[in-house]
Parts: C-alpha cells; sequence; structure tokens
C-alpha cells in the first residue's frame, strides 16, 4: 500500500514537473515570437499600426479557441489536448522562415494562438483542479514562475538574430520537440463533471455571477502582456533604444515577476488573494505612469520594468487561483475558458490599440492606459464580496481528476 502511495506521489511530481516544463516552453516562444516579429516587420518599413494589427493574429486565435476547447479537454483528456498544442506551435514556428508574406505571418500567429491557447488551458486547469486548497496559490505561482521564466529568457533569442532570421525559430521549435518527447510518459487525466442533480444557471452566468472580479486580472494582464511585447519595441525605438536594450528591459520586466511570482502566491495563501491582488494593482500603476517620465534612462526603466513586473506579473496565476477558492469545483472549467477569453480579449486590444496610440496620440500613451487600467481595478476590489460556496465537493490533497493510463 505504501509503495502504491509512492508510485502515486512520483507520478504526481512528474506529472506537475512536465507540466511547468511545457509551460517555460511556451513562455519562451510567446516571449520571443512577438518582440522579434515587431522588429522584423518595422525593419521591413511596415508602419506602428499595421504592425501592432498583424500581432493581435495570435489573440485572435486564442480566443476563438476558448468557445470549443472545453468540451475536447472533456472528451480527450488534458494530456492530448496538451501534445495537439504543442505540435501545432512547433510546426507553425518553423513555418515563419519560409515566407515573410504579412498575410502568411499573421496566418501563423492565428494557429500559434490556438495551439499555445489549447496547451495553457489543459495545463492551468489540471494544476488548479489537483492542488490543494491550502497551497494552490503557491501551486498556481510555481506555474506563473514557470511561464515568467520561459518569457524572460524568450527575448534573448532575438540576439540570434546575427547568426540568421531562421536562428531564432528553430531553436524555440527545438525545445518544443525534446518537451513532446518528455510529455508522452505522463498519463491522461479528465476533469471533473458536475453531479448530478447539481445548480442547472448557466455556468458561464454563474461564473461571472459569483467572481466578476476574479476575472478582470486576466483581462489586464493580456493587455500588459501584449503591449509590453509588441508596443513596447516601438516606443523603445522611437527613444533610440538599440534592440539590445530592448530585450535586456524585458527580460527585467521578466525577472520581476519571476522573484515576486512564488512570493506573492504564499502570501495570497496566508492574507488572501483580493488584498494581494488590490495592492499589486495599484503599486503597479505607479510603476507604469513613471515609465514615461524615465525617458531613455535605461537604469531608471529597468528598475521600474523589475517592480511593475513584479508586482503585475503574477496577475493571471492568482485570478484562476481565487477563482478556484470560491467557485464550485464543477464550473471551474467555465472559469477557466472565460479567463482566457478576457485574456484574448486583452491581448488583441493591446498592441492594436497601443499601435495607433503611439502613431497617433504619443509614443508614451500605451504606458498611461496600463497605469489608468490597473488602478481602476484596484479600486474595484473595495466593492467585490465574494459568495460562499454551496456546492463544492471537499477539497482533498489528492489530485481530483480522473487518471487514464
Amino acid at each position: 500500500m505504501s509503495a502504491l502511495r509512492l508510485t502515486s506521489e512520483v507520478s504526481a511530481r512528474y506529472r506537475f514537473i512536465m507540466l511547468l516544463l511545457v509551460v517555460v516552453v511556451a513562455g519562451a516562444s510567446q516571449g520571443l515570437l512577438l518582440p522579434l516579429l515587431s522588429i522584423l516587420l518595422d525593419h521591413a518599413g511596415v508602419s506602428s499600426d499595421m504592425n501592432g494589427l498583424n500581432s493581435t493574429a495570435l489573440y485572435i486565435g486564442t480566443f476563438c479557441t476558448m468557445f470549443f476547447i472545453e468540451k475536447p479537454v472533456a472528451r480527450y483528456g488534458y494530456k492530448k489536448i496538451i501534445v495537439a498544442g504543442v505540435l501545432l506551435v512547433t510546426l507553425s514556428m518553423l513555418m515563419f522562415p519560409v515566407s515573410d508574406a504579412l498575410l502568411i505571418w499573421f496566418v501563423l500567429r492565428l494557429l500559434i494562438g490556438i495551439g499555445d491557447s489549447s496547451l495553457h488551458y489543459a495545463s492551468q486547469l489540471w494544476i488548479v483542479s489537483s492542488a490543494p486548497a491550502d497551497r494552490r496559490g503557491r501551486y498556481i505561482s510555481l506555474y506563473g514562475m514557470s511561464y515568467g521564466v520561459g518569457f524572460s529568457i524568450g527575448p534573448l533569442g532575438i540576439n540570434l538574430l546575427p547568426i540568421g532570421q531562421a536562428a531564432p525559430f528553430l531553436i524555440v521549435g527545438l525545445l518544443f520537440f525534446i518537451v513532446l518527447l518528455l510529455l508522452l510518459r505522463i498519463p491522461n487525466a479528465f476533469p471533473e463533471k458536475a453531479p448530478p442533480g447539481a445548480v442547472t444557471e448557466n455556468r458561464f452566468v454563474r461564473t461571472y455571477r459569483l467572481a466578476w472580479f476574479v476575472l478582470i486580472p486576466s483581462l489586464l494582464y493580456g493587455i500588459m502582456e501584449s503591449s509590453m511585447n509588441s508596443n513596447f519595441p516601438l516606443y523603445a525605438l522611437r527613444i533610440d533604444l538599440t534592440q539590445g536594450w530592448i530585450s535586456l528591459l524585458l527580460l527585467s520586466f521578466g525577472i520581476g515577476g519571476l522573484i515576486l511570482q512564488l512570493p506573492l502566491g504564499i502570501w495570497s495563501d496566508k492574507i488572501g488573494r483580493k488584498p494581494i491582488l488590490m495592492t499589486a494593482a495599484i503599486l503597479g500603476a505607479c510603476m507604469f505612469f513613471l515609465v514615461p517620465l524615465a525617458g531613455d534612462n535605461v537604469a531608471l526603466l529597468m528598475i521600474l520594468f523589475a517592480l511593475g513586473g513584479g508586482l503585475v506579473g503574477s496577475f493571471y496565476s492568482l485570478g484562476l487561483a481565487y477563482a478556484a477558492d470560491i467557485l464550485p469545483r464543477a464550473i471551474l472549467p467555465a472559469a477557466n475558458v472565460i479567463a482566457s477569453i478576457h485574456f484574448s480579449i486583452g491581448s488583441i486590444l493591446g498592441p492594436s490599440a497601443g499601435g495607433y496610440s503611439i502613431r497617433y496620440i504619443s509614443a508614451s500613451s500605451t504606458f498611461l492606459v496600463l497605469g489608468a487600467s490597473f488602478l481602476i481595478f484596484g479600486l474595484l476590489g473595495f466593492w467585490f464580496r465574494p459568495h460562499k460556496q454551496v456546492d463544492k465537493p471537499q477539497e482533498s490533497v489528492q489530485p481530483s481528476a480522473t487518471i487514464s493510463h
């Protein structure tokens, strides 16, 4: 019996490590792809508004995926959807060097958005639904940290361009292939289904009614992430920063999120999700407001980026943890779908609105909008009162998903 339990614990630990590794590589691909393509298109003479519009393709793919991904995950299980997502992203990534046509890049970004959102949705739900309640913030923070590690090192791939334009894409493709081989070793699992006689209210309507505040962080995170990676390189080029500084500043933003990800998760387990989210939002807003005042002072920008990234870099993961705290287990997949849709909407709005504002308003307008958005969210926390759960099953330290070998 003890040997069986030990085997189960080792299997669960290996699965968790593999999921985190998938997220690291997925984060690296996103962290690289957005600034890399923005720079390549800018060098090709594409205007900032068209550049930003092309960036939205990835998030359009993410947005569309959320309308059908829940059923395939329930039917085929977490693992198969993650594998399918990894394959789609890998193949699409390797196709970028084949052609530099704007339309083809738009389609490839669309496909990457579909694959990336599929693997993220399945891995997020797998981790959140199986995490012990008293350590959920820590578990989802490790997920966020893994994404942050990948997202932080991703922009460094820009420095591979002197080797050849295809080099960054080939390296990411190789990493995905290695992860795929490791991923095939873990057993499959399925989400928990609603019990007979459960509340018949539409699960999406119910999720909004119970947790509207909890679903905003994913929207803000989408706006922030896409704006920083698509619009900041354009802003930086206009204040005469080099490509090397662009990659290092984006790295500092990611490192800030990486450093504070786990502490914020642990503090949210002890203090509560809402006060941590509100405090991080208000302080993060201050960092964004200060960016235009820093001008081209790279040292000051690096400090502001590190602090800002540290404060708001946990928003998506903490929002998911908060949703798992206050929502019944059976509608948690719906909350993940909504969070992903909100992330996609924010990610679509970020580059397109940022590109137009840079061209027609001012180069620094992106940071003013980000600051105002996070400040408003922080203040909205004073109005939100979470409802008590009435039909969520008792938490267990064992994963609740059904395992299939």
